[in-house]
């Protein structure tokens, strides 16, 4: 299919204003590039209430914040991880989007914060990510939430932290998780798939940036074959929660999801597989840039409706 005519407008604005790719920025370049991304989006929602909180974990308290959606509850629960390369993101440039979920899945979100990278190196990030879903199954009642009902969603990175999350619940026995999202996920170092050469540049994620970001995160190489950095790589994956996962046309790492999306349906997890034509990398971030972003949006909450 064809580049989405808004994509192409973006991405001929970025190129006027002299974006690099990610791999020749600074850590700082790159953290700023991430948080300009708040101008790409729609106006945020109004929701019932939101909440900051702190999230005690293995080294301090980490920042969360609850998005409460208009309605009766007990609600279903979202626990939503950030993309950025383990590099970048916050919950500042992922509040738009998480108050859009909130009101077109009827769900709370829990958008939670994790130590980055290069600071802050593997096991770092997925350490934090799981404290989060445990504080959320013994804190969200207070909010209005459902502990017996929570599922997790990330985008890129944070794509890679929900499915280890799911992963680390299942090996950890609980919190117990009723679905993941996975969009566009981040979930395989190695350079095997086709989506990298096809869209190596010119989509915003450049192929040359994803080594840049798994060898900022990673703390040795031998990480790139444990499944909790890796999840492609674990050698058993049944016994997860239904996923979906989300790709888009125009994306270095596309593959690599599906071919987790593949590995999950293999080991019998019920598993939906969704490819978004036309679309880049950054389209779940890009709400207002991006009109189509919308139908990521529509795909993501009918799933938690039914699945939660």
């Amino acid at each position: 299919m064809a580049l989405d005519e808004h994509v192409s407008g973006l991405l001929g604005a970025l190129k006027g204003a002299g974006l690099k790719s990610f791999e020749e920025m600074s850590v700082e370049e790159f953290r700023g590039a991430v948080e300009t991304f708040v101008g790409l989006q729609k106006p945020p929602e109004e929701v019932a209430s939101v909440h900051d909180v702190s999230i005690s974990g293995p080294d301090g308290a980490r920042a969360a914040r609850v998005f409460v959606p208009k309605g009766k509850g007990p609600f279903p629960v979202v626990v939503y991880y950030h993309g950025g390369g383990w590099v970048g993101g916050s919950i500042a440039v992922a509040d738009e989007p998480c108050r859009a979920l909130a009101n077109k899945a009827g769900v709370i979100v829990v958008a939670a914060s994790y130590r980055l990278s290069p600071e802050n190196k593997f096991p770092a990030a997925i350490e934090d990510a799981y404290e989060a879903v445990v504080w959320t199954a013994a804190s969200i009642e207070k909010f209005g939430g459902d502990p017996a009902r929570i599922g997790v969603l990330g985008d890129s990175a944070g794509g890679n932290l929900a499915a280890v999350v799911a992963l680390m619940a299942r090996d950890k026995g609980g919190p117990k998780l009723k679905a993941q999202v996975l969009t566009y996920p981040v979930i395989d170092p190695a350079p095997i798939y086709p989506s990298i050469k096809e869209n190596a540049e010119g989509y915003v994620l450049h192929a040359a940036a994803i080594p840049w970001f798994w060898n900022q995160y990673l703390a040795k190489p031998a990480d790139a074959e444990n499944p909790y950095a890796s999840p492609i790589k674990a050698k058993d994956l049944s016994g997860l929660p239904p996923a979906l996962v989300v790709t888009v046309e125009f994306d270095p790492a596309r593959d690599e999801g599906e071919a987790y999306g593949a590995k999950l349906k293999a080991a019998g997890v019920d598993t939906k597989v969704k490819r978004f034509d036309g679309l880049i990398h950054a389209t779940y971030w890009a709400s207002g840039a991006i009109p189509r972003a919308v139908e990521l949006y529509d795909e993501i909450a009918s799933f938690f409706k039914a699945k939660l």
